[in-house]
């Protein structure tokens, strides 16, 4: 022990006559000391003061209970607020995500139809395709029958306008294609009446009427002229280019009635000439296609009818000597002022010791360029009717 005697209990009281009693009670006597008032006092004084300070505390950690009571409460009602936000939330996602599974379902939907709509307009542009392809051959060869025999039968009326006639059958040259209303140049398909035979050929809409069945062209040097009889027969190149229509087309033709000829001449300066003959026509093959023409008018003199009238055609395979050294197919005698079925050569002139020739082989018009070593640029056959007049509307 340290000697300190610890103060007892105490207590304090209002008298009725307003003096103060103090009762303490004083600790055990020591052996050497009596107990100390004034230090009780000063103790009570203490005790009083820390208990003051405690009910202070104790009011304000009730405050601050309080306080936390009141937050906890705000913050439960924020917490049942954000649950109920959640369970809002909740079927707002729900919500959501049932429409994004509409969609979903919509989008595939969609697709699907789209791969079937692509897939039917693909099949509709094939139909479509080949109906124009159908339209097309309709528009160019119309309907009819063709007729049976080799000349159909024609009372004197159709003996003077033969070309109309056929058109109410079938189209027999481009001539029938005209009166039938067609008006543009290209190709079209004909049945010529000697065989039926359907056969395409290409037709002159415009130059001197229209009208006009082309049977040679010659315009770039893209098509080689140095064929053989059965290719001259039959006919080779590109109806839309360079070509020849065949002897045997051309035979048909020529052969349904009185056709005139038309040669269409260019030269290098770009300047144009014209041959026309009244009469023209070719015999079949087993007399050699022998040609038939006269009857000549143009702007040009003559270099193929007066010369090579009444000659059989050939071709270098057949043996002729003028069609081997003039490289081409073509009625020869001796051997041609006119040879349009000749080399093309670009420029115009060309020699012959050069290019190590026998002889001429070029695109020749012998009396326009006095010269058979001229080759003209671009050549142009065609036949027509003989009696054709142009009709200002279909």
């Amino acid at each position: 022990s340290s000697g300190l005697v610890q103060c007892g209990e105490y207590s304090n009281q209002v008298l009725s006559d307003g003096k103060c009693r103090l009762v303490a009670t004083l600790p055990q006597l020591d052996e050497q000391r009596c107990p100390d008032l004034f230090r009780c006092s000063d103790e009570v004084s203490y005790w009083l003061h820390q208990n003051e300070e405690r009910k202070q505390q104790i009011m304000e950690l009730q405050e601050t209970v309080s306080e936390v009571q009141e937050e906890l409460r705000n913050h439960r009602h924020r917490i049942k607020a954000l649950e109920l936000q959640h369970d809002d939330a909740g079927t707002q996602n729900s919500s959501l995500e049932h429409r994004v599974h509409e969609l979903e379902q919509r989008y595939s939907e969609a697709n699907t139809l789209l791969h079937i709509h692509a897939s039917l307009i693909y099949d509709m542009q094939a139909q479509l395709h080949n109906l124009s392809l159908q339209l097309e051959k309709a528009h160019r060869t119309p309907l009819c029958t063709p007729s049976s025999g080799t000349r159909p039968h024609r009372g004197q009326e159709e003996a003077r306008h033969p070309e109309v006639t056929r058109v109410q059958n079938c189209p027999v040259d481009c001539a029938s294609m005209y009166y039938n209303g067609i008006r543009r140049s290209g190709v079209y398909t004909i049945v010529p009446s000697i065989r039926g035979m359907p056969t395409e050929v290409f037709c002159d809409m415009d130059t001197e009427g229209g009208g006009w069945t082309v049977i040679q062209r010659r315009q770039d040097g893209t098509v080689n002229f140095n064929r053989s009889w059965k290719e001259y027969k039959m006919g080779f190149g590109d109806l839309h280019g360079e070509f020849w229509l065949g002897n045997d087309h051309i035979h048909e033709i020529t052969s349904q009635g009185d056709y005139s000829l038309r040669i269409d001449l260019e030269d290098w300066n770009n300047k144009q000439k014209y041959a026309r003959y009244v009469s023209f026509s070719i015999e079949e093959e087993a007399n050699h296609y022998r040609l038939h023409v006269n009857g000549f008018s143009g702007t040009v003199e003559d270099s193929f009818a007066w010369y090579h009238n009444k000659r059989s055609f050939s071709t270098p395979d057949t043996g002729n000597i003028c069609a081997e050294i003039s490289h081409g197919g073509w009625w020869y005698h001796q051997c041609f002022f006119a040879n349009l079925n000749g080399v093309y050569y670009k420029g115009g002139r060309y020699n012959a010791k050069s290019r190590n020739l026998l002889g001429p082989d070029g695109v020749v018009w012998y009396s326009w360029k006095n010269s058979d070593y001229y080759s003209l640029k671009k050549v142009r056959m065609m036949v027509r009717p003989r009696n054709f007049r142009p009709r200002l509307s279909p």
